[in-house]
């Protein structure tokens, strides 16, 4: 039993303030839709990175910059090389050994003091272009808390951090695009956040030709999404010179919304987005990439990112971060397309055979209920979209069969089987596997010989009646060894007739399906039949598994009346 907690206390929330919502009347980005994918920045190597109890080593954010790159990231913040030697040494090497590919763009960190910047521009050298992030805090309460600065010496100090970058920029080579960010954006007062990030754009003199980026970190979440919605929206309303930045956001996600603030965030007018793989940050993280990719492709929209190995991608990411990624992690997590729920067992199996009975037509669109998207899109099988415990049903035991080992049940025979396995489920308390299921399956159903043992059986055309066929049936019965002889329109009809001489029940059949289990002419057939004891009014399945079709018939008939014959003795 579980121990008592103790006496309950409840939570105190005088101490906390609601958000103010934003005066926003004419608001449009509810009605907006999402039609395609941002410019991604993938901040793994920098945010994500000092996130972790164990940084990255050098040769491990190699191994991360070029997953990046693979994946299709074109811009890529790899560190911030004021901070240390070892953030300084991993910048230069991307450029000394040539590491990086013509169409991805690094993106690196400073903070707006002198030092640093000029630090960090000793670390470019060579570089043919960059994203040189520039920041400063500028929250009401990081100004009071933190700084204790005024609004006009806080814009000063970006300011004056611009005019340096061009200074030196202007003398190098390498192409800089400056990037802003006014950190705890969401934390600004909205008026202050258009004074400063315009006072950045006329220093940096920004233009249609020589676009700067405006990132408005949510570096800590502070109120529900629809308010980070409207003070995006507000942004590009009233920051001037629209057309001469790109807005970008930086979400994370302290109140587990990253997600939905980030979507409604981009409705509201953003064109870039920053943030990690599986969403590795500091405290509950960054905004989570993989998840917005995925979520755009179920939209029908090309994320412009390749995910199609997700398994293979969560494995680097897991090993170099150390960080598990979550069973219930969308798309990625091992339990996310897994149904235990008979319910959702049913639904998924019905929707899976539509999708095979409509692949190549025009109906062909995926629409599996509680899958909203293919597993097979991101390299996942359907292995595990079903699993088997007491919560199970019917439905889903019969998918696991198909799927895991090619046996198409009969749908009136899923109860029969379903009552068994479940039996099974709940004597052990927990999941059973798809080969614990096989083994039930077979041991319950399959090739039965107590009390009969089929041992050989052979047909031919009827001498006396070209329509009917002869057989000739050696079986066991109770460890005797009996030879029968039976007619009838077919041999599985004529075994029928044979076994009713041995046999003091009445039956007839009433199901009969086959298929082969494997394509070709070498595979096993497996067959199912269903009889009814006419004398007691009760029927039951048997299976019956042989390379010879006949056979395989024949083993299923014996197989059901061995379980009728069991039923009776017990």
């Amino acid at each position: 039993m579980a121990k008592a907690i103790g006496k309950i206390s409840f939570l105190k929330p005088g101490k906390y303030q609601a958000f103010p919502p934003l005066d926003l009347p004419n608001r449009s980005w509810p009605s907006k839709q999402i039609t395609k994918a941002p410019i991604w920045c993938s901040v793994d190597l920098r945010d994500g990175n000092q996130a972790l109890i164990n940084p990255l080593s050098h040769q491990q954010k190699l191994e991360m910059f070029q997953l990046l790159c693979n994946l299709g990231f074109k811009e890529i913040e790899i560190g911030f090389p004021s901070a240390s030697q070892v953030e300084y040494d991993f910048t230069r090497a991307l450029v000394e050994e040539d590491l990086i590919p013509e169409d991805v763009t690094p993106q690196v960190l400073c903070q707006a003091r002198e030092p640093l910047i000029r630090r960090t521009f000793e670390a470019l050298a060579g570089y043919k272009k960059i994203i040189f992030h520039l920041y400063n805090p500028t929250s009401t309460l990081q100004r009071k808390v933190v700084f204790n600065k005024s609004t006009k010496e806080i814009i000063e100090i970006a300011t004056t951090a611009v005019k340096l970058i061009k200074e030196i920029a202007s003398s190098q080579k390498t192409e800089v695009v400056l990037q802003y960010s006014p950190e705890s954006f969401t934390g600004t007062e909205m008026e202050f956040a258009k004074e400063i990030c315009e006072a950045v754009m006329d220093a940096w003199g920004a233009s249609p030709e020589n676009k700067i980026i405006l990132n408005l970190p949510s570096t800590v979440e502070l109120h529900t999404p629809n308010i980070h919605a409207d003070q995006i929206e507000w942004f590009t309303k009233n920051v001037k010179n629209r057309d001469a930045y790109i807005l970008s956001l930086h979400t994370h996600n302290d109140r587990g919304t990253g997600i939905a603030s980030t979507e409604l965030g981009l409705l509201a007018g953003a064109d870039r987005v920053e943030g990690t793989l599986f969403g590795n940050g500091e405290r509950t993280g960054n905004v989570d990439l993989i998840i917005l990719a995925l979520n755009l492709f179920t939209q029908g929209i090309d994320p412009e990112i390749n995910l199609s190995q997700i398994d293979q991608l969560r494995e680097i990411s897991e090993r170099l971060t150390e960080l598990p990624v979550h069973q219930r992690h969308p798309y990625a997590g091992d339990l996310v397309f897994t149904a235990f729920s008979g319910s959702h067992q049913d639904a998924i199996k019905k929707g899976m055979d539509l999708m095979r009975e409509n692949k190549g037509t025009d109906h062909s669109c995926w629409a599996v209920p509680y899958l909203p998207i293919d597993p097979n899109d991101i390299g996942r099988s359907y292995e595990a979209i079903i699993r088997i415990n007491s919560q199970s049903g019917k439905g889903g035991i019969a998918f696991v069969l198909e799927n895991e080992f090619a046996y198409r049940l009969p749908k009136s025979m899923h109860p029969e089987v379903s009552q068994i396995i479940q039996t099974v489920s709940d004597s052990c308390g927990k999941e059973i596997s798809a080969q614990q299921i096989k083994e039930e399956f077979l041991k319950n159903f399959s090739n039965l010989k107590v009390p009969i043992k089929f041992i050989n059986f052979n047909s031919t055309p009827s001498p006396e009646d070209t329509e009917t066929v002869d057989c000739c049936l050696t079986a066991e019965l109770y460890g005797e060894e009996r030879i029968i002889y039976g007619n009838g329109n077919g041999p599985i009809n004529a075994c029928k007739h044979a076994l009713t001489k041995l046999l003091p029940c009445s039956f007839s059949l009433t199901d009969f399906s086959q298929h082969a289990l494997k394509a070709g002419s070498s595979s096993e057939a497996i067959s199912y039949i269903q009889i009814q004891d006419l004398n007691h009014h009760f029927s039951c399945y048997g299976v019956g598994i042989d390379a010879n079709t006949d056979k395989a018939s024949i083993k299923a008939l014996i197989s059901a009346l061995n379980r009728i014959l069991n039923q009776h003795a017990n």
